[in-house]
């Protein structure tokens, strides 16, 4: 067991990433540097509930880099939500329309929040209601304000899923998410199994798909080898990345070696 989950000091690939499409800091322009800075050739970009529309091919090449257009869905397992990873989307018209939907609903769902924020503290925050609004803009416009509330406090005190501020999400079911996924992706894999209150469950979850993510920054102690035992029983691809919000790539991935099986499933890179 260990607590930081990560392939090697030598990595290659970095399968989790976010933009400023979703809830991250960097552009689309931004990655390669950040990715080169890393030391990466291959980089996911994982929107969530998005594919970057910046990232025209399932796999292209920009700067030296190879960049996966990729997505985490977020969806209700019944007994949980979970985030399911896919690489190397092709958007199906079924894909799309359901991407439509969780933008609209996440538009929706931030002017809810941001209403009930500045109601309670008596403030403006510097946001408007778009598509890939996510708490984490909210947390940092609250930060930015004259709240006393810092990042983590705004999710501690007003916006995380017990506070007084919080508005729950209309996500994709379990069984839709698979379907759509795999119609329109080269691998689909569980997220982060050591983030969920059942992990048992959500790696029963996992068996059913193409991979699971292996190698994470939880910053706590996980059971990696109860992991690497799904990934051997149910014959899974193993995944690994960053979650990079901002330019922190690298800080967990694949070695050249771990990612080998994962490359062989991906289509050529197409240089822009």
């Amino acid at each position: 067991m260990n607590g930081f989950s990560s392939a090697s000091d030598d990595l290659v690939a970095d399968l989790h990433t976010h933009t400023t499409v979703s809830d991250g800091t960097l552009s689309i322009e931004e990655v390669p540097a950040a990715a080169r800075d890393a030391g990466l050739s291959w980089v996911a970009v994982t929107d969530h509930d998005r594919v970057h529309p910046g990232i025209d091919t399932p796999v292209v090449e920009r700067d030296g880099v190879r960049i996966i257009r990729g997505i985490e869905l977020r969806v209700d397992a019944g007994f949980e939500r979970l985030d399911l990873l896919g690489y190397a989307v092709e958007p199906t018209e079924a894909l799309r329309a359901e991407i439509d939907r969780l933008q609209r609903d996440r538009r929706e769902r931030g002017a809810r929040i941001l209403e009930r924020v500045e109601d309670r503290l008596g403030i403006e925050l510097d946001v408007e209601p778009r598509p890939g609004l996510g708490r984490p803009h909210i947390a940092r416009a609250i930060d930015a304000s004259p709240a006393p509330y810092d990042y983590a406090a705004a999710f501690d005190e007003l916006i995380g899923d017990d506070g007084p501020c919080f508005v729950a999400r209309e996500v994709t079911s379990l069984a839709d998410g698979v379907d759509l996924l795999s119609e329109a992706c080269a691998i689909v894999g569980l997220a982060h199994p050591f983030r969920y209150a059942n992990v048992a469950l959500a790696l029963d979850v996992a068996r059913d798909l193409d991979a699971v993510e292996r190698w994470y920054p939880y910053g706590r102690s996980v059971d990696d080898a109860a992991v690497d035992r799904v990934a051997r029983e149910a014959d899974l691809l193993r995944t690994g990345g960053s979650d990079a919000h901002e330019r922190t790539f690298g800080a967990a991935g694949l070695t050249e070696a771990a990612f080998e099986p994962i490359r062989e499933r991906l289509p050529t890179p197409v240089e822009r």
